[in-house]
């Protein structure tokens, strides 16, 4: 016993005099010690400078002024880990029993760089010094049994947070607070983290689900939601660290703008309606590379409602290839009009066309096409039925195919191109059969007066950064074709007995008329208009831009003044919001009487022939006799002075 007790207390002795010794090793030592440990641990390279302070039981733990840790070998740029302050703790229970149980990791304003292959290698995947004993799961199965990790607590203050996903977009944090708690090894872990991307605090909490295998890059349960001052994100589903996500998704925002520029994504200005505020519910799936798929989307955009699904590729600027359907559509503001309905047709006249600066940098946030269908679309200027288009968007010029549109009792077809590559242009060819034209023209000319169905074609092209600028700069062509309707305002039939009517109905059996615009000017001469006693004929301009009319037409009444007819000129001049409609007498009477104008100026020239005693050289008109002959008879009267 005697000897046993004196062994034991040798034992003691022995441990006693090493851990004092230790304690007595110059700081220089004792950093190069701790980083042997970590290397260890890591089998990473690890530096230690300036003052270090150490535990050894029951956590073994270091605290430094500085440390480094590096990079995978593969790894392309600086070192995993670069702090100027951190302190990291380990169970030394946990390590004797073969587990790596860290108790706590703090760091203040450390660079953290994390990188990741398409084959699978991650940066934070450690092995032990000798390569053997990997602590995550790599693409082969390791000849060892990984070694066990368990980060019980993580608290990192003004991160530099670097992820480079080989084939994606480089993601780069300044100003990131992490705080990770993780009690048991098989148990979840809480992480919640606040970034500012672009200067406001962005929150980020999540439940992940037997977080080692998460970090093992498995699958597993997760619930995250994001908030920013603008509005939040929550998701409840499946992730993993190579970047697959899936699940049930929920976006709910009362500024968009303001949310997305939280995130980094600043200066977008969504109209109302169109996502200015937005509660959005859907099922995900992304995959590592960044493809995003959404399925039975249901989205409130602040007013209207689409649904549908989306296919989206991230990197980079997005590219969409989405079919949405929606009910009514209110697509009012995002032409740039005044008015929450596009406004009446006279308060258009009488201010004008807007002069708004249209913003359509929207057009720049994507690439791609989107399918959509809609029961009803109200633009503004413009009030759709049943509508189908697929809008395909390339670099900021839009070209919606119409294929499609129910519209004023008829079918419009074609295309409108959108394009803000090099400033703001907008153009198209559409073709309409069947409408009605009384309201077609009422919205988007403020002309009222005009009824009647037909079939019409146009190709136009206009520039500016205001509607006013578009309508002043339009170019293009047409044609219009109409079967029976009116023209409120004159009445045609009781204008050729009395050319002082005024008010009234004409009634036309066909209308039809080609024209062409330049410079926001319309310009029209083969307007013809049958009647039932008359026909008439049309030329003049319409400003389309100035939104004025100077036009002019000609009803012939077919059975009167013998088989002539009698044809009366009507001016249509002015303002679209109050033209003046009045007969042109003196046309009129060039017109009509143009006959008995020649027969009365023949009696007229022979009776002056007679008294004057005229003699008319071939061609020659009386008042070129007349001259000639007083010329001839001064001449006279000069010479007789001289005699």
């Amino acid at each position: 016993m005697k000897w046993i007790i004196r062994l034991f207390g040798l034992v003691l002795l022995i441990i006693v005099v090493g851990i004092g010794s230790l304690f007595l090793l110059p700081a220089d030592r004792i950093a190069k010690v701790a980083a042997d440990q970590l290397r260890n641990l890591t089998g990473r390279n690890v530096a230690i400078t300036g003052d270090v302070g150490l535990t050894f039981w029951p956590v073994l733990g270091i605290n430094a002024d500085g440390l480094e840790v590096g990079n995978a070998s593969w790894a392309k740029d600086g070192a995993m880990l670069s702090a100027a302050n951190a302190a990291i703790g380990v169970d030394a229970m946990a390590l004797i029993r073969g587990e790596i149980k860290i108790t706590n990791i703090e760091a203040q304003s450390p660079t953290i760089r994390l990188e990741q292959r398409r084959d699978g290698r991650a940066s934070w995947q450690f092995t032990d010094a000798g390569g053997d004993a990997q602590i995550e799961t790599a693409p082969t199965a390791p000849a060892s049994t990984p070694r066990p990790l368990t980060i019980q607590r993580l608290n990192i203050t003004d991160a530099t947070l670097i992820y480079d996903a080989e084939g994606s977009d480089l993601v780069r944090y300044e100003g990131v607070d992490l705080s990770l708690d993780w009690s048991e090894r098989a148990g979840p872990a809480v992480i919640n983290a606040a970034l500012r991307p672009a200067g406001e605090r962005v929150s980020v909490e999540a439940t992940i689900d037997r977080f080692d295998q998460f970090l093992n890059g498995d699958v597993r349960p997760l619930q995250a939601r994001i908030d920013t001052k603008g509005g939040g994100a929550n998701l409840t589903g499946r992730a993993g660290l190579a970047g697959a996500v899936a699940g049930d998704f929920w976006i709910k925002t009362s500024d968009t703008g303001r949310f997305l520029a939280s995130l980094g994504a600043a200066g977008v200005d969504l109209p109302q309606g169109l996502g200015r505020t937005m509660d959005v519910r859907a099922q995900l799936t992304m995959t590592p590379d960044r493809r995003l798929a959404i399925r039975e989307m249901t989205a409130d955009l602040g007013g209207n409602t689409l649904r549908g699904a989306a296919d989206i590729t991230l990197n980079g600027t997005p590219d969409i290839n989405a079919q949405l359907s929606a009910g009514a559509l209110n697509l009012a503001d995002f032409g740039g009009n005044e008015t929450a309905g596009g406004g009446t047709s006279e308060a258009s006249s009488a201010s004008g066309w807007s002069k708004t600066a249209i913003d359509a940098s929207g057009l720049a946030a994507f690439n791609g096409e989107i399918a959509l269908r809609a029961d009803s679309v109200e633009l503004g200027a413009l009030t759709l039925g049943a509508t189908r288009v697929l809008l395909r968007n390339d670099r900021s010029r839009m070209v919606a195919e119409l294929r499609e549109i129910n519209a004023y009792d008829g079918v419009i077809s074609g295309e409108f191109v959108v394009n803000n590559r090099g400033g703001l242009s907008v153009g198209g060819k559409l073709a309409a059969q069947g409408v009605s034209m009384q309201p077609l023209l009422q919205q988007t000319a403020g002309l009222n007066r005009f009824r009647g169905t037909g079939d019409a074609e146009l190709s136009f092209l206009g520039s500016g950064q205001t509607l006013d600028a578009i309508m002043r700069s339009l170019g293009g062509k047409g044609a219009v074709n109409i079967g029976r309707g009116s023209i409120d305002g004159i009445d045609l039939d009781a204008l050729m007995g009395n050319f002082d009517v005024k008010g009234g109905t004409t009634v036309f059996d066909s209308l039809g008329a080609t024209f062409g615009i330049e410079n926001g000017v319309l310009e029209n001469g083969d307007l013809l208009m049958l009647l039932p006693n008359f026909t008439a004929t049309g030329t003049g301009q319409v400003g389309l831009g100035a939104q004025t009319i100077d036009y002019t037409v000609t009803p012939k009444a077919l059975r009167v003044n013998g088989d002539r007819g009698l044809a009366v000129p009507v001016r249509i001049v002015g303002p679209w919001a109050a033209p003046r409609i009045k007969p042109d007498l003196q046309a009129a009477l060039d017109l009509n009487f143009a006959d008995e104008k020649a027969k009365v100026q023949n009696r007229l020239e022979q009776k002056l022939e007679e008294r004057l005693g005229l003699q008319r050289q071939d061609g020659q008109s009386v008042e070129d006799a007349v001259k000639d002959k007083l010329e001839d008879k001064l001449k006279r009267e000069l010479f007789k002075m001289f005699d």
